[in-house]
């Protein structure tokens, strides 16, 4: 069964309903919350977000999400984080300056440079494949079940570089390889966008949801 207690965190910079649109799809009431009180009543909890990091973070902030957000994650409770959701884990993003990031795991977020080595187009957008790794972990990742090489959507100029690299569970290429999913434990965060990855994201979706909490 699915988690009966599903939540997207609402911080004001996130595409709520279409991450809501993505559960329903794949049968799961997915409630979007506001609180500090709302986060530690969730089991699974989601961080969507687009959007400068810097702004983020002082939404989060201004409301006191900041730590319920890390009790949830402390407390081995289920953790999705969504693009801009999985950028803010970091120490430290490096947007218009270096802003500090929740902390819940070393490294910080860099600007794609391949605009000007590679002559690439930045942001990053589009349908790209994932290189999934082997997480030595306990709990499964949420890509066991999927194919080979399997392709979502991306829109992004930044990307994040984990100071422990056994928590990443895929990177994708886009000029070199670059991360594009970490896990921790029953936390997971992709910078992709699996509410705009048709089959493949409804399947990443599916399995979160059906974590034990």
């Amino acid at each position: 069964m699915p988690a009966a207690n599903l939540a997207i965190l609402n911080y004001g910079l996130a595409n709520l309903r279409s991450v809501q649109r993505a559960f329903e799809r794949v049968h799961v009431p997915a409630r979007i919350i506001t609180t500090p009180d709302e986060i530690d009543a969730t089991d699974h909890l989601v961080l969507p977000g687009v959007g400068a990091v810097a702004d983020a973070i002082a939404h989060i902030r201004s409301a006191s999400l900041d730590e319920p957000i890390r009790r949830h994650i402390t407390r081995g409770r289920p953790f999705l984080g969504i693009c801009l959701g999985l950028q803010m884990l970091f120490e430290t993003c490096h947007e218009g300056g270096a802003h500090q990031g929740l902390g819940v795991l070393r490294g910080d977020c860099v600007r794609f440079d391949v605009d000007v080595r590679l002559g690439l187009k930045v942001p990053h957008m589009g349908w790209n494949s994932l290189d999934i790794q082997t997480i030595n972990q306990k709990i499964p990742t949420l890509f066991d079940a999927l194919p080979n090489s399997p392709h979502v959507y991306f829109v992004h100029s930044y990307h994040v570089r984990p100071t422990d690299t056994s928590v990443i569970a895929a990177t994708t290429h886009y000029g070199e390889p670059f991360v594009s999913a970490i896990q921790r434990d029953n936390l997971f965060a992709v910078q992709f966008h699996p509410e705009k990855s048709q089959a493949i994201g409804r399947q990443i979706l599916a399995r979160f949801a059906h974590l034990p909490s």
